[in-house]
């Protein structure tokens, strides 16, 4: 399948939301770890609200990746890896992101495997990952010639 054009709404839809469900977490920043393990709804909320902003990551790296016409991803964690490779996101940034990436397909896949000191490291050391990895889109989206060509 050939180079599509890229849809810069899709983009923005997807980092608004991401935008919502960091706000929507913020306040779980400064949870103890053991109130975080006294609470199955905190848990819930956070590991779910985690696992859509990790999506809102994957789905717009996924439309980047097929609509740039860059190669194709072996796995969600390589969307991040892609991206790294054509000059979208830094190193640390794909890294940061390919980590989170693996942190949802556990709580996808292996729910019973979540390590509530991982969830409490993200909430209080790694938020600000999803937060570099929307500014850096935004950035390439923003200054590259092949996105500026299809305008």
């Amino acid at each position: 399948m050939g180079k599509q054009t890229l849809d810069r709404e899709i983009i923005d839809s997807k980092l608004r939301f991401l935008k919502e469900y960091l706000t929507d977490i913020e306040d779980y920043e400064t949870i103890s770890l053991n109130d975080y393990r006294q609470s199955k709804k905190d848990q819930r909320f956070v590991e779910r609200t985690l696992q859509l902003a990790c999506e809102s990551c994957l789905d717009a790296a996924a439309h980047l990746v097929s609509r740039l016409g860059f190669r194709e991803a072996r796995d969600n964690k390589d969307l991040f890896v892609i991206l790294f490779e054509n000059g979208v996101l830094s190193e640390s940034t794909s890294q940061a992101m390919v980590k989170m990436s693996k942190f949802r397909n556990i709580v996808v896949h292996d729910y019973a495997r979540i390590d509530p000191e991982i969830v409490i490291g993200i909430l209080k050391k790694d938020l600000k990952d999803f937060t570099a990895f929307a500014s850096e889109i935004i950035r390439f989206l923003d200054t590259d010639a092949r996105i500026n060509q299809q305008k």
